[in-house]
């Protein structure tokens, strides 16, 4: 019996697996290291961008959109970094019913400190990825996506969050 072409569902398939391996590898490191989990990390990383102009900071449900979780995870998220001291949130000035999240100077130290082992843990789950052949083209295909050249320029969106996000 011949198996059927496995078409799109064999590049999600390694497309997961590179997502998984990097992750898991990412998440030993920052946990080892500075007791972050990837989600943190990421949440620390995309609010530490926000500044005072139009569109510069992040409500909560634009902030869940910006690290793909649901708007409780999300919450629950940023009330254990606020309990650690590392975010603290407040009422939007334009909009009362608005709640941003600012990270505090005690997690900006903890974002600088714990950035270079994020950026060392994903070159090295990329350069173990790029072993296997299956994976190979993608890992060429992140990298090529991080090149500067071929960054899209969104001077008013904070770093890490989606194209579409809403403004304000």
């Amino acid at each position: 019996m011949t198996r059927p072409d496995p078409g799109l569902a064999h590049g999600w398939c390694a497309l997961t697996a590179l997502h998984g391996r990097i992750e898991a590898h990412v998440e030993r490191a920052l946990q080892a290291g500075h007791e972050l989990s990837v989600r943190e990390f990421s949440v620390l990383d995309v609010l530490s961008d926000q500044h005072d102009g139009d569109g510069g900071h992040f409500r909560m449900n634009q902030l869940a959109d910006a690290v793909v979780l649901s708007q409780s995870a999300t919450t629950r998220l940023v009330t254990r970094l606020e309990d650690r001291g590392l975010l603290a949130r407040y009422l939007c000035p334009t909009d009362r019913r608005g709640i941003y999240t600012n990270v505090t100077p005690a997690g900006l130290a903890l974002l600088a400190e714990a950035r270079p082992t994020n950026d060392r843990a994903l070159a090295e789950a990329l350069d173990s990825a790029e072993l296997r052949p299956e994976l190979a083209p993608l890992v060429t295909a992140v990298r090529a996506l991080s090149e500067p050249s071929r960054q899209p320029s969104r001077p008013s969106a904070p770093a890490g969050s989606p194209p579409s996000a809403p403004k304000g």
